[in-house]
């Protein structure tokens, strides 16, 4: 099966018809899908082999807890996008409340998905508690937090540095320790896709920082590394962090694609 085929099959059961609809509508409207291939990457470095079946219900729980946050992040009361992907947004197609109840279910559907896997149960609680960790007010939600101002005025580079821990590092990070679950990986595997999860998160928002420098540019603009450090500090940056990354899962059986993901993550142009 395939990742988007696995991802549609999430949906079976859910109900009234035109709130799976608005469910899908997020979820299928293009995206790189970094952080399900970054699961079954790990998943095949740790050993787990090219038979990626055992990692695709982490890759699709994942996707959408990623795709619940773009949602929520869309919203009026939050950033007020009324474009993700060259698309309208969820609550432009349909509204601010539907866009509230997509976020809700695709999150709660994530946790059933991982809950449902075909996995022993020990790992299927590790994999809940490691989503629920990186997602939660501890990680990805703290992040957003910090974004919209609840942690005060984000005018250093350790505070940004934090604030991109949780709102974007934590997920990525994540993504790489399930896939290393998935393949049932002893311990220094998973604390090496930790580190290596971490070094990319952090390269990944640099690199997005270089990306959008000039749309970033203006007081009235975002914090961004690269108003705090200058576009070219901040490319260095990225690519010494994908090194860190590649680097700290050399060890690993398999770790050609997580070393294809790293320089991804810093070479992109989107």
């Amino acid at each position: 099966m395939t990742l988007d085929a696995a991802l549609s099959a999430a949906f079976a059961g859910c109900w009234p018809p035109r709130f799976e609809e608005a469910l899908r509508y997020p979820v299928f409207g293009g995206g790189k899908r970094v952080r399900p291939l970054l699961v079954l990457a790990a998943h095949e470095a740790v050993g787990g082999g090219s038979d990626v079946g055992p990692a695709l219900a982490a890759a699709v729980a994942v996707e959408l807890v990623h795709t619940y946050s773009l949602v929520h992040d869309d919203l009026p009361c939050m950033d007020d996008d009324d474009v993700r992907r060259g698309r309208p947004t969820v609550h432009k197609v349909y509204d601010d409340g539907a866009a509230v109840l997509v976020g809700d279910g695709l999150l709660t559907l994530a946790f059933q998905v991982l809950a449902e896997a075909p996995h022993p149960a020990e790992v299927r609680i590790a994999m809940v508690g490691a989503l629920a960790r990186a997602a939660g007010p501890a990680g990805m939600v703290a992040g957003q937090a910090a974004d919209v101002g609840l942690g005060g005025p984000v005018t250093t580079l350790e505070a940004l540095q934090r604030l991109h821990a949780g709102k974007t590092g934590a997920l990525l990070t994540a993504s790489a320790v399930l896939g290393g679950l998935s393949a049932h990986g002893p311990a220094p595997a998973l604390e090496a896709l930790q580190r290596y999860g971490r070094a990319v998160g952090m390269a990944f928002q640099l690199a997005d920082d270089v990306l959008d420098a000039d749309q970033d540019a203006g007081d009235d603009g975002p914090p961004s590394y690269v108003k705090l450090l200058g576009v070219d500090e901040t490319a260095r940056r990225a690519r010494a962090l994908a090194d860190e990354a590649i680097a700290a899962v050399e060890g690993l059986a398999r770790p050609e694609p997580l070393r294809w993901l790293a320089a991804f993550t810093v070479e992109r142009s989107v």
